[in-house]
């Protein structure tokens, strides 16, 4: 673990600061290297000015099927039910969350090293990368609860130590995603700006946080300012789609008040050189199930 800088995203104060323009590069790689990858110069900037990028049908539906087989047979596991990285719905017994996810599947930990997704992260966040986070969101039908608007970076930031904004999320649809089941929404160009949020850290707050988030969510009055220069876009599709958004990108979901499920699983990808450090909220650092600190070692492709 790093020693401690300036803290540079102050968050999490008793009274509200108002939010500020960024101060990291969205995309890291420079000149020629910019454009040396999968991604065109288009899409390259398009993720530099909205925060993420869209692919329907990326993966093919027969290529997730092992994945989703694998996701139902989790559904069933009594004895993963009672894991911490296991986040169960408020109340019920239906999962909410799985953490750590290529810690225990080796079909998921080969994904994350997929050369397609592997080649688009490090042409946007450099070479290089790690693994911060991985997991799994469910959202049973009927039953499945949204998550609040958020921007992840600003809790990784105050609970894990992560410094700078050098980091994405790839979220892989697992079960079909349409406009009634509780898709992943995101604010356009919110990425640009740096929400802080108020309210200490109590001790251990992901207990809580990870089933019903009350502490590092944005002020109403920012996500309107927010909203009204982005509007908000819900990006929907098959089994098999990939959404790449930038860790600073304002995003949540709705209830699902469907019967089909959604199942979406997510990589966090974070930059060698942007790794963490204590806390800057002051807390202990959470389990390693949510934040890696001990093994930084650069991803290599695997077929």
């Amino acid at each position: 673990m790093k020693k401690d800088v300036q803290d540079l995203f102050p968050t999490r104060l008793e009274r509200k600061l108002g939010m500020f323009e960024r101060i990291d590069p969205v995309v890291f790689s420079e000149g020629a290297q910019r454009n040396d990858g999968p991604l065109s110069e288009e899409q390259v900037r398009e993720y530099e000015e909205k925060g993420f990028l869209s692919f329907e049908g990326f993966f093919d539906r027969e290529e997730m099927e092992a994945f989703i087989h694998e996701l139902r047979e989790y559904e069933q596991d009594d004895d993963l039910k009672l894991s911490e990285g296991t986040i169960l719905e408020p109340g019920r017994e239906e999962i909410r969350s799985i953490f750590g996810i290529h810690e225990i599947s080796e079909r998921f930990s080969r994904l994350t090293r997929d050369p397609r997704l592997l080649a688009m992260v490090e042409q946007l966040l450099g070479k290089d990368v790690y693994i911060h986070q991985s997991r799994i969101n469910y959202k049973p039908g009927f039953k499945g609860k949204g998550f609040d608007w958020h921007s992840d970076f600003e809790t990784w930031h105050s609970e894990d130590g992560m410094p700078r904004m050098r980091s994405l999320s790839c979220s892989i649809v697992l079960t079909d995603n349409g406009e009634f089941n509780g898709p992943l929404m995101l604010i356009p160009g919110s990425h640009k700006y740096f929400v802080p949020c108020v309210g200490r850290t109590p001790t251990d707050n992901y207990k809580e946080s990870l089933k019903s988030q009350d502490v590092g969510v944005p002020d109403n009055a920012s996500l309107r300012e927010l909203m009204l220069k982005g509007d908000i876009e819900a990006p929907k599709g098959p089994a098999g789609t990939l959404v790449m958004f930038e860790c600073n990108t304002m995003h949540g979901s709705n209830i699902n008040m469907s019967c089909w499920p959604r199942s979406n699983l997510f990589f966090v990808y974070n930059s060698v050189d942007n790794g963490l450090m204590n806390p800057f909220c002051g807390n202990r650092p959470r389990p390693e199930f949510l934040a890696n600190r001990t093994d930084w070692s650069a991803l290599e492709p695997i077929g």
